[in-house]
């Protein structure tokens, strides 16, 4: 039988399907977000240029030479198995976990979206941190999947329970009426519709496992980014690091490719007469103590050891661990860059959000790309490439406020894209066209209309980057400027010590001010539900 959600496809296509003087006046209305997006995607291509200058400086038989070589092989192959291990159990879990929570009777469900939420405010770094503190002998694969399902798996939660709150249940009735079961509506009709979050979310979490440096140093599992920060730090060996940084950015285009061959061009906006209804909750009866044992078991792992870690470790530091001023300059200065690079960072990807779901294209998908595989760099890469930007090209910005701010932009561009593009594709093109039929600019329609039934994915995205920034390590560490510090590098300072003592409280400081920026995130994904 076909599937109940294949009408859903051709009555809710994309911008393309529109006819064609509408989508022509659409695609002329974009040119100027156009030529912002492709602004920034020529910003964000600034370290892929970095890449390629070193390899042709080294010559093609030194990239030969570095790329076609055991170690590099195995570092793949490492790398390969983190992301098919953790990628699939991942959106398991986060679309298990979304659904008890929105669309069953699951006893305290706001409760347990919180805390399907707050493990990021928990670093990383810090979750590893925690778990060598009670487990010494963690290390290798299971250990990296382990973490780092508990780590990201929030960032496929939210698109997906957001998205689930805003189906319209119409079609899973129409479903249901015509003799399918509960599980044939699933995966015949609600399943196809998250699929822009599941794979959205999935993206995100596949770069963030290419990119990610602390977590996996601890736990002693060798990556690509791992590698690339040993060879500068050892030996500066600056071809050897950038040859593999190139294999990342060839990775990470691969994940972007699969991603945009999976999630298809179906548009998820209503327009009709009505407004969609909430789907009453299903009841679980049997089920109700194994979802709580599920929802349990993972915010005991993903929030319960962290804090135990954190709570032992300032038990014996005691408020001597306090007295430094250190800490209070740090948490300043943390929170200083995570609301101004947030900030900026959601404001660049406006554009580039709106392109993507409103006039798609092989342009705006090379775009997209842009976007997108700056992500997949480690920091230390980026950095390195806005250092020899600035010290040839622009030496005032060195070591600038304003370089470290670009540094956060380019490297958190796919977080906000993310939360944006979800949002703008649930906001429905006929609206904007009204406005635009009525006199208002291209901009004045989508600041009025679009930007404001997107609100909660802009909020999101901006929380999103911010969590990132407060906890990002490797670009603070080079670029900021002489005497900055924060939460983050003080953390590893102490760490690379082994004064796990010393650096609890910056630990502990990076949860706290990261937990508004999950109730942030909490609270526009009940929005969501309302708009």
């Amino acid at each position: 039988m076909t599937s109940i959600a294949q009408p859903l496809a051709d009555d809710r296509r994309s911008a393309p399907g529109l006819p064609a003087p509408k989508l022509r006046r659409l695609r002329a209305a974009g040119l100027p977000l156009q030529a912002v997006a492709m602004a920034v995607s020529l910003l964000a291509l600034v370290p892929l240029g970095f890449v390629i200058v070193v390899a042709v400086q080294s010559g093609w038989d030194t990239v030969v030479s570095l790329v076609f070589r055991g170690r590099v092989g195995e570092l793949l192959v490492n790398t390969l198995l983190l992301e098919l291990c953790t990628l699939p159990p991942t959106i398991v879990l986060a679309v298990a976990l979304a659904w008890l929570t929105e669309r069953t009777d699951l006893p305290g469900g706001r409760l347990w979206t919180w805390l399907a939420v707050t493990p990021l405010a928990v670093p990383a770094f810090v979750h590893s941190y925690a778990w060598i503190s009670v487990a010494p002998g963690m290390h290798g694969l299971g250990a990296a999947t382990l973490v780092s399902m508990l780590a990201y798996f929030p960032f496929l939660f939210l698109p997906v329970a957001g998205q689930l709150r805003r189906l319209d249940p119409a079609l899973e009735d129409a479903a249901a009426a015509l003799g399918q079961g509960p599980f044939q509506v699933f995966f015949r009709v609600v399943l196809p519709q998250l699929r822009l979050a599941i794979w959205g979310g999935a993206l995100l979490v596949g770069i963030h496992l290419l990119a990610e440096y602390g977590l996996y140093v601890m736990i002693r599992f060798d990556t690509f980014t791992t590698a690339i920060v040993d060879q500068f730090q050892s030996a500066f060996n600056g071809p050897a690091a950038n040859m593999m940084a190139g294999v990342l950015v060839l990775s990470c285009l691969v994940l972007i490719a699969l991603e945009r061959a999976a999630r298809g061009s179906e548009r998820y906006a209503r327009v009709g007469s009505g407004a969609p209804r909430r789907r009453p909750r299903q009841r679980l009866g049997r089920a109700t103590l194994p979802a709580l044992a599920l929802h349990g078991s993972i915010a005991a792992l993903s929030l319960g050891v962290p804090a135990y870690t954190l709570g032992r470790w300032l038990w014996l530091g005691g408020a001597e661990a306090w007295l430094t001023g250190e800490v209070a300059a740090a948490l300043g200065t943390t929170l200083a860059l995570a609301f101004a690079g947030a900030l900026v960072t959601t404001l660049l990807v406006v554009p580039m959000a709106w392109l993507s779901v409103r006039a798609p294209s092989r342009l705006q998908r090379a775009l997209e790309a842009c976007h997108y595989y700056v992500g997949s760099l480690p920091g230390v890469v980026v950095a390195l490439a806005l250092v020899t930007i600035t010290v040839r090209i622009a030496l005032p910005l060195y070591q600038t406020t304003a370089t470290l701010l670009a540094a956060y932009a380019l490297m958190f561009l796919p977080r906000a894209l993310v939360g944006l593009r979800a949002s703008i594709a649930q906001a429905p093109v006929e609206l904007e066209q009204a406005a635009m039929a009525l006199g208002r600019s291209p901009f004045a329609a989508l600041w009025q209309v679009t930007l404001r039934l997107a609100a909660p994915g802009a909020a999101a995205a901006f929380a999103l980057v911010a969590l990132g920034i407060t906890t990002e390590l490797t670009a603070t560490l080079m670029l900021s400027p002489n005497g900055t510090t924060t939460l983050a590098t003080q953390f590893w300072a102490r760490t690379s010590e082994i004064d796990y003592v010393a650096a609890a409280p910056y630990a502990f400081l990076m949860v706290l001010s990261s937990l508004p920026l999950t109730l942030l995130l909490q609270a526009q994904l009940k929005r969501s539900g309302r708009r």
